[in-house]
Order: structure tokens, then C-alpha cells, then sequence
């Protein structure tokens, strides 16, 4: 079917479409300078140009799963691993905190080394040295009492992206193993606890059809997520998906701007990823309706060792010369970076 510029309103005022006209805007670019334009506005009267930062810390890239278009997936032979030791994660925060940074984001692969008390003994001494911060956890899929114990020792942020809602797509991108179902379990789990919650998918993954990012939208309706991370799927040399074509950067843009107007309250971050695939990328992102960046904190050492796909851009930069580029970036695409924990206006 087609579409027309007053859907994109009726999107804004209504934050809802039928599944046909959804998939339509999701299909055309005709109306992105429109849908752009509106998303921007909508950001701009629930958040003003306020772009929250978060300060990313890569702390393993050791992971137990085998997602078939992950780069830290367990069967890379050919990538050095490490793991950050308590002092040096708190050494990350240290530098961070003096740099403005007042959430930090502890991202790793599912590594089973880091067990719920190591977890929970390096939030706790993050939460007692900084008691003013956010501490964000992207850990992956745990038992409900491994949340629990995480978010009592002072966690109280979780990234959890379900990649995609539909099971025949999952089972295309992931090991038997591994259970959507579980995924949105841990997600609902979350919610219950009392995290603020994030999840999002993957644009353009392999064998994505327009039906599935139908699905994805509609799952969050479900969910409710306080923050929504998507970016383009971006291939590895050494995953079985090596030869598929990377996703669309304009597509991508689109998903943000029609996130943020059935979202009009979400974190949206303006991804890495969307630096990687365009020089232009993170402040396209922020025009089309995302509020939040994610500098990264880890050691220049292993940067470029967290390698979830190619090129990925900022490995080199020290953290100082990183969030000072970026609040260039960030001023001239129209915005300014906030040092606050900077938390969801619902």
C-alpha cells in the first residue's frame, strides 16, 4: 500500500500505526525528510537538545555463545581475548567520572569467569566510590536471581537487545542453544526487578524481512523499554556470515526516527555502528530523534580487541580526546552533550 505525510502525523499524534501502513514507511525513503524533521521535533519537546553520554566500558570480550554473526562469538580462533580486572574497571570510571561521565555501561560477551559475585562486588565498589552514577550492565541472559543480586548491589540500568521478535528469524541468526523465548524472559524479568531497561535489534541482519522489524516494533510496544539501541548489522570476517552485505545505513535512520515517534519517552543512542557505516553517522542519527552517545572508557589497550564487526571506529582515541570530539560532533550537528545521569522522562 501506499502511504501519505498525514500517516507520519497521525504516527506522531497516535504513536501507532496498522501493520500495513507501518511496513510501508519502513519500505519508502519518499517521506524521510518529513519523518526526520518530525522525530526531531518530538525529541526536541521531550528532551530539548540535551544528548546524554554514557560512559561505555568493554570490560571481556570472552563470551560462551556462538551467534552466528557476532565477532567475539566463542568459536573466533582468531581473536585475542581479555578480561579487565576489578581495579582496572574502577581505573575506567575514575578517568570517566573526572571526564563528566556520570552513567557508566559495563558491556561484555557472556563470560562465565565474571560470576554473579565477582558481578556483583565490582558494582558495589562502582556504586560506593560514585554514588551519584548510573550503573548500566550489558551482560546478556542470566537466571532471575543473578538480576536481582546485580541490581541490589547497586545496578540499576540493563541492555539487553532481543535482535529480532520473530522465532524463525532467531533461529536463523543463533545456535540451538539459545532461546528467544528466554530472551524476552530475561527482559520481563528486568522490568519486574525495577532496571530501567533497554533492548533493540539488529537492521538489515541476514534473511530480515520487513515483517520482522514489524514484529520488533511491536514487541517493544509489549515491553515498554525505558531505552531502544539499534544499529545496522555490520558483518566479521570470521563468522559464518562473513560473505552477507552489510545493513542499510538509510534504514536505519529510518528506525530511529519511527522509534522515537512510537517512543516519544525512549533513550534512543545514535550507535558507534552508525559512525562505522557512515563518517556522518552519529550526528545523522541524533537529527533523526536519537538523545544518547556512548563514548568508550575502555583501555586504548583492548579496544580494538572488542571487535563485535569490521572497521569499528573510535579504537585508537584516548577517552579525553574522544568525548572532546564528540562534543564537536554532537554541537554541530545541532545538540550539546549533558554531563547527568541523564534518566528517562516518561
Amino acid at each position: 500500500m501506499r502511504i501519505s505525510e498525514s500517516q507520519i502525523l497521525e504516527l506522531k499524534n497516535n504513536r501507532d500505526l496498522k501493520d500495513p501502513e507501518l511496513a510501508a514507511l519502513i519500505d519508502t525513503d519518499e517521506f524521510d525528510g518529513l519523518l526526520f524533521k518530525t522525530a526531531d521535533d518530538v525529541r526536541r519537546e521531550h528532551y530539548g537538545d540535551e544528548v546524554y553520554i554514557r560512559g561505555l566500558i568493554e570490560f571481556t570480550n570472552c563470551c560462551k555463545n556462538n551467534c552466528y554473526y557476532c565477532g567475539i562469538r566463542r568459536d573466533n580462533r582468531n581473536l585475542e581475548r581479555y578480561r579487565l580486572t576489578k581495579d582496572e574497571i574502577l581505573e575506567c570510571c575514575r578517568e570517566g567520572y573526572g571526564l563528566g561521565f556520570r552513567t557508566f555501561v559495563l558491556q561484555g560477551g557472556e563470560d562465565p569467569w565474571y560470576t554473579d559475585e565477582i558481578v556483583c562486588d565490582i558494582v558495589g565498589a562502582i556504586r560506593k566510590a560514585y554514588p551519584d552514577c548510573a550503573i548500566t550492565l550489558s551482560i546478556g541472559e542470566k537466571p532471575r536471581e543473578s538480576y536481582q543480586a546485580f541490581f541490589d548491589a547497586g545496578a540499576n540500568r540493563y541492555l539487553l537487545r532481543h535482535e529480532t521478535a520473530s522465532e524463525e528469524h532467531y533461529r536463523k541468526l543463533h545456535p540451538g542453544s539459545m532461546s528467544l523465548e528466554n530472551r524476552k524472559r530475561c527482559l520481563f524479568d528486568l522490568k519486574e526487578i525495577g532496571y530501567q531497561v533497554g533492548s533493540g535489534f539488529m537492521v538489515g541482519s541476514p534473511w530480515q524481512t520487513t515483517e520482522n522489524l514489524v514484529a520488533d516494533l511491536r514487541f517493544l510496544q509489549k515491553l515498554s523499554p525505558d531505552m531502544i539501541g539499534i544499529g545496522p548489522y555490520l558483518t566479521h570476517e570470521d563468522t559464518p556470515f562473513r560473505d552477507m552485505e552489510n545493513g542499510s545505513f538509510k534504514l536505519t535512520l529510518r528506525m530511529v526516527a519511527i522509534l522515537r515517534l512510537m517512543f516519544p519517552y525512549a533513550l534512543i543512542p545514535s550507535t558507534t555502528a552508525l559512525g562505522t557505516i557512515d563518517p556522518m553517522g552519529r550526528e545523522m542519527g541524533l537529527r533523526a530523534g536519537a538523545n544518547v552517545v556512548m563514548p568508550n572508557l575502555s583501555p586504548v589497550g583492548v579496544r580494538k580487541l572488542y571487535k563485535l564487526y569490521e572497521n569499528k571506529i573510535c579504537t585508537g582515541d584516548e577517552a579525553a580526546q574522544c568525548i572532546e570530539c564528540l562534543k564537536r560532533r554532537v554541537e554541530f550537528a545541532g545538540y550539546r552533550i549533558v554531563t547527568s545521569v541523564g534518566n528517562v522522562k516518561r
